[in-house]
């Protein structure tokens, strides 16, 4: 670690940093990559595909991007998002790319040091955050193209790595490795703290100024512990004129609340059964392992164990045909894989024996509780009871953004502040040009918490705070 980031992280530094960013995944990497003085202009012979953006866009020839105004650029624009900023900076990297078109960026990058603002990245795993916490084989959901941070694209670094894409897609070992790389290759790493764990985040401090008078920003205390390679943990508390949030959202997975779920065989990550298989614990020969959830995450979980030929009951209270199950949203000539367990899901019900073997799909089954000798107990949708007895649990029903370090867990910052603070349904409600909380002025939110769950967009979030801030230093005194 610098003696700059030293200074920061310990408890004498009287000077407050300018910026904070709590969370080093690809939301914390690309706007620590803006902040670092890389500044994106057009291209001068460029044309955007888009008449109505390329006509805003010769409006201001030789002005960054960051120095316009996001509002008007990204007006009329439609997409995958609702967030007018990504849909913008999504079509300035990847123009066409929804039309099935590799039409080149239209950006160039310089890098302008004079324009650097100092920021601090706390991240708990290396960068590329929870991407180093998924199984490494497993390909991603999104083609590789989407995954790739500003100016490094996934396919050119993949091909230098002499690494392959699997239709279109990368595995996610291959993209945390990406992630991690980029904040090298930028020579961003003197930004970047990793294993620092955040456990408090306080607001309301008056910074005084040398007039004696106060600065009416308040500044933010960021209070947690460093774990060493020892695992010796040492505290830091540092101060900080604005603090960004992006920490996603897979801290604390999604509980169901029944009876035995403390049970030492009840997992609620995907690792427990690659810990599990390697260890011998669960084998062909086992009782099956019980998969709950019909999101993405329990179809890897299927997958993986269909390729070890470990036996799976899996659970879920949706009907097969139910058009709000993810399976029903991704196109079956890029995701095949997926569509097989669908089709699994559907052929191979308890109540429709189909002649695939080691698989049974339990549809529209309520799980009411596991007993210590390893049974689970459900209700059928006729409202009979049944056991099943299993070697390992799996409970895959999403998750939620661990966010204990801020006051009130965070929920007076959410959309509606009377519910929990959920990625897709009650995000932290933000200024949508500036990605600014429209709670506390200083405190920014992006990536998932923002309600951007795709890396391919969190990229326009960390746009919107980059030029916030730029101009919120241009304005402050010198």
């Amino acid at each position: 670690m610098s003696n700059w980031r030293k200074d920061h992280l310990g408890t004498s530094s009287s000077e407050p940093l300018t910026v904070v960013i709590i969370g080093n995944g690809p939301s914390g990497i690309c706007l620590s990559y803006l902040l670092s003085g890389y500044t994106p202009y057009m291209k001068p012979d460029a044309v955007h595909p888009h008449p109505l953006l390329q006509r805003k866009l010769a409006e201001a020839p030789g002005i960054s991007i960051l120095d316009q105004d996001l509002d008007y650029l990204s007006e009329g624009l439609e997409g995958r998002s609702q967030s007018p900023v990504a849909l913008l900076f999504d079509a300035l990297l990847r123009p066409d790319t929804d039309f099935g078109g590799n039409v080149e960026s239209v950006l160039t990058w310089k890098h302008q040091k004079e324009r650097a603002i100092p920021h601090l990245v706390l991240g708990r795993n290396l960068p590329g955050g929870a991407w180093h916490s998924i199984e490494g084989s497993m390909v991603t959901l999104s083609q590789a193209q989407w995954m790739g941070l500003p100016d490094l694209q996934v396919k050119d670094w993949m091909r230098r790595k002499r690494r392959g894409l699997r239709n279109s897609r990368a595995t996610a070992g291959d993209i945390a490795h990406y992630y991690r790389n980029y904040v090298t290759k930028k020579g961003l790493g003197h930004n970047f703290v990793s294993g620092a764990v955040v456990t408090a985040l306080e607001w309301g401090i008056p910074e005084p100024s040398g007039s004696g008078a106060q600065d009416p920003s308040p500044l933010f205390q960021v209070s947690g512990f460093l774990t060493a390679e020892d695992r010796s943990q040492q505290p830091f508390s540092l101060c900080a004129r604005n603090v960004v949030l992006a920490t996603g959202t897979s801290d604390s997975p999604a509980r169901l609340g029944i009876p035995g779920e403390a049970l030492p065989f009840v997992h609620h990550k995907l690792s427990a059964l690659e810990v599990a298989t390697r260890a011998g614990m669960v084998t062909p020969a086992s009782d099956p392992i019980l998969i709950i959830g019909a999101g993405l995450s329990a179809a890897d979980a299927v997958l993986y164990a269909r390729h070890y030929n470990i036996p799976v009951i899996h659970a879920f209270r949706r009907p097969v045909d139910d058009p709000g199950l993810v399976f029903n949203q991704l196109p079956k000539m890029l995701y095949p894989e997926y569509h097989k367990v669908h089709q699994m899901m559907r052929e191979q019900s308890i109540l429709s024996p189909s002649p695939y073997e080691g698989y049974c799909s339990l549809p529209e089954h309520q799980l009411l509780l596991f007993k210590e000798d390893r049974q689970a107990v459900f209700r059928d949708p006729t409202g009979l009871q049944k056991v099943f007895g299993i070697s390992l649990v799996l409970v895959l029903i999403g998750s939620h953004p661990d966010l204990s370090f801020l006051p009130g867990a965070g929920t007076d910052l959410a959309m509606d502040p009377d519910q929990p603070l959920s990625a897709k349904r009650n995000p932290i409600d933000v200024d949508p040009f500036t990605y600014q909380s429209t709670q506390q002025e200083g405190l920014y939110a992006v990536g998932p918490l923002a309600g951007d769950n795709f890396v391919r967009f969190v990229q326009g979030g960390a746009l919107a705070v980059a030029s916030s801030l730029l101009r919120k230093e241009a304005r402050r005194p010198p």
